[in-house]
């Protein structure tokens, strides 16, 4: 029964729509304009605390020009040995630079140098510090000077709420205000905690035919 109600239940793909942008309006509206082609910039680099979205973000890139059915990467924390830089190439976007070892920050300083003369080729990455904190090659951290740079804000409290009640509604329940506030005061803070808190309620209201109430999210959280 489990497993069938996980193959019924909706994928959210990460977007620039489904993300909400608290402090960040300025990056989400320089990201607008890279996706309609507007921006003249093409290389980006985001940084801000685990859970703050910058996967989201990269992903929502990524997947737009995936969509236009276009070539376009997304690589979490590594890169693999065989890969090139093509001329095919829209957007690449390399999550969690910290996480390179000295292979792979050799390859992104060479991919920044390959797409650099590219007409249009978009690349981000992001990093959990400030370009000056990060502990990477110093010609990589030439190569993140070339472009722009954004901290990603986390969320305010009242944001994080709206962000979990707009993704129940998405999932085709009410989150009410109670649920939210317990859950901030009892679990992990980060959204993307939260969501992954959300999914497994979900979850558990469909596996046991149950409403989404407190006394069930109670329940929930005491089980594991």
């Amino acid at each position: 029964m489990r497993q069938q109600i996980l193959d019924i239940l909706p994928t959210n793909v990460p977007s620039l729509l489904n993300f909400i942008p608290g402090q960040n309006r300025e990056l989400i509206t320089t990201l607008n304009r890279v996706l309609h082609r507007k921006e003249k910039e093409k290389f980006f680099y985001i940084w801000g605390n685990t859970g703050c979205g910058k996967s989201h973000l990269l992903q929502a890139i990524v997947n737009h020009f995936i969509g236009k059915q276009q070539t376009a990467y997304y690589f979490p924390g590594e890169i693999p040995q065989q890969f090139e830089a093509t001329d095919d190439i829209a957007c690449l976007a390399v999550d969690d630079i910290e996480r390179l070892d000295d292979i792979g920050q050799i390859k992104l300083f060479h991919i920044y140098n390959q797409l650099r003369d590219r007409k249009f080729a978009v690349f981000i990455v992001s990093g959990n510090v400030a370009p000056s904190h990060l502990n990477v090659r110093p010609d990589v951290l030439t190569r993140l000077s070339w472009g722009l740079v954004y901290q990603v804000h986390e969320l305010t409290e009242n944001e994080k709420i709206e962000a979990l009640q707009t993704h129940a509604l998405e999932r085709g329940f009410t989150l009410e205000l109670p649920i939210c506030q317990y859950l901030l005061r009892h679990s992990r803070r980060d959204l993307s905690s939260l969501i992954m808190i959300l999914e497994e309620l979900n979850r558990y209201s469909l596996i046991h035919q149950r409403k989404v109430t407190l006394p069930l999210v109670i329940k929930l959280l005491q089980e594991n």
